[in-house]
């Protein structure tokens, strides 16, 4: 991956807000840099994407406050430079499309500094694309005209030729525009467009949380604000805008507009989240437990020392597998340890996190819980095997206890221990206020964490759908009082998704049937 050079700022273009749409350059550099100051509309997945030890700056200028002015920006990027930093100066969008990146950029040159400018996907054609609004099309525009609807304060008049625009045709698209749109409406239409030119206004384009209200230049407006859309806000006109209905593809997603809570450990892979971001939901994502390493390690290392004198060994999670090939690797050792010992793992996670080692393992029950690993390990024999379970410090009793009734020898040793991540809870009671439809559970140890983050009080949960990934994580979530909403027919990530999509599909249908 490609190093960003200490001492060198980079003006890298964020992309509109959906955190995929940044470019492979552009996250090569945030994810190597010392330093990242980032921009109100730069989205929160994003700058997650830096590295742990990485300072990040807000300085996110909020519409109508003197905050963050821009002589304050340029200086911070000047003094991280002078002592060597490697800087991403993170900027919504493209930095150089309506953006003040080539004024930093001139500082820097004044100033000596070394620097690099990555382009980034404009919200000027991403928000109307992800509207189903293409911005040229050969039968309806030849032409795109961008505008920006808030010009600087400092110009003695406007430099918009509005009669020109209203005479050349094409599309025009107004950025940055929502607090000045009815003037940007009227001096269009007095310049001679028609008032009933096909106009749309797209809310917080390429997020989850987009909203496109459409109509005409006459009614557009008001339209919007009786739906109490804000900035930011990017404006269509033009006969494109008709297209919509035919090419609409981001937000009629199955799952579009529903926010749903993904509990998870803090070092878990985001697999859950990605699938249900796929299919258009809002994830709020909220880490209830933290993976602990041990003080000692004396037990587990004993045990890979004689991985050899066991049958086979059993993985109940990729945390799992991780610490153990963090030990394999401190004792200079390698997969070939797993030579002539079969290997069990419970769910694809832990399956493919094997598989990323090189070791295939030998059973993947389909039901992804301890009670389908034993009803496919009876039909394997296990009399007189020798088994070992590395795993959580506090474990279910239901997969020893079930593996020693088929005959097994089994042996367990701790890899890691389970622990409350500090800064959840705060973070877990704002998005209890933010309207979530659905809360998700994994594993037993994310319900009890989330659990212990509220106290025990499921009330907090009243009026959430609650999913869970099988029927063991069910059963926990029914202990703790919660009442179980959704559950998966397969105890997989894959499995959960698809649950989720039917429940509200099949709501739909039952609204469809209701009286108007």
């Amino acid at each position: 991956m490609a190093k960003a050079l200490r001492g060198t700022v980079y003006i890298v273009g964020a992309g509109p807000g959906d955190p995929g749409l940044i470019t492979v350059r552009g996250m090569q550099l945030l994810e190597s840099a010392d330093v990242v100051i980032y921009d109100r509309l730069v989205g929160n997945r994003l700058i997650e994407m830096a590295k742990n030890d990485a300072d990040l700056i807000d300085v996110g200028k909020i519409p109508g406050e003197d905050l963050n002015r821009q002589q304050d920006i340029n200086g911070i990027l000047l003094n991280r430079a002078k002592i060597g930093q490697s800087v991403v100066r993170l900027k919504g969008g493209d930095p150089l499309v309506f953006g003040r990146g080539s004024e930093e950029a001139e500082v820097l040159s004044r100033e000596g500094i070394p620097f690099e400018i990555v382009p980034g996907i404009t919200s000027a054609i991403a928000a109307p694309a992800y509207a189903g609004i293409p911005v040229t099309h050969r039968g309806l525009a030849s032409s795109v005209t961008f505008v920006t609807g808030s010009e600087s304060p400092d110009k003695p008049e406007s430099m918009v030729d509005w009669s020109y625009l209203a005479q050349v045709g094409g599309t025009i698209v107004v950025m940055m525009g929502w607090r000045k749109i009815q003037s940007v409406v009227d001096n269009l239409i007095l310049a001679g467009l028609s008032p009933g030119t096909p106009a749309a206004l797209v809310e917080w384009g390429t997020m989850p949380y987009q909203r496109t209200v459409a109509g005409t230049m006459e009614n557009v407006i008001d339209r919007a604000k009786n739906q109490g859309l804000n900035a930011p806000v990017v404006a269509i006109f033009g006969d494109v805008v008709g297209l919509r209905e035919h090419i609409r593809w981001f937000d009629n997603r199955p799952l579009f507009g529903k926010k749903i809570l993904v509990t998870r450990s803090r070092t878990q892979k985001g697999a859950l989240s990605t699938l249900l971001e796929r299919e258009g939901a809002q994830v709020i994502e909220i880490p209830t437990i933290r993976i602990e390493y041990l003080d000692n390690y004396t037990e587990l290392d004993s045990a890979i020392a004689r991985i050899s004198d066991f049958d086979w060994i059993v993985f109940t999670s990729a945390n799992t597998v991780d610490v153990m090939f963090d030990r394999i690797a401190s004792m200079a050792l390698d997969s070939r340890v797993f030579y002539g010992t079969k290997v069990a793992a419970i769910g694809q996670i832990t399956a493919d996190s094997l598989r990323s080692r090189f070791i295939e393992a030998d059973l993947v029950p389909a039901q992804a819980v301890s009670e389908g690993l034993l009803k496919e390990m009876k039909q394997v024999g296990l009399v007189d095997s020798k088994v070992l379970m590395p795993g959580a410090e506090a474990r279910r009793d239901v997969l020893v206890d079930g593996l020693k009734e088929l005959g097994a020898d089994v042996e367990t040793v701790i890899a890691y221990r389970t622990v409350n991540v500090e800064g959840s809870i705060s973070r877990l009671r704002q998005v209890l206020e933010d309207c979530i439809d659905i809360a998700t559970f994994t594993s037993s140890s994310t319900v009890k964490g989330l659990m212990d983050l509220i106290d025990g009080d499921g009330s907090v949960l009243s009026g959430i759908d609650v999913a869970c990934i099988g029927p063991v994580t069910a059963n926990e979530a029914r202990n703790f009082g919660l009442s179980v909403d959704i559950l998966a027919h397969q105890s997989t990530v894959d499995g959960l998704v698809e649950v989720i999509k039917e429940h509200y599909s099949t709501k739909v249908r039952s609204d469809e049937q209701l009286p108007n």
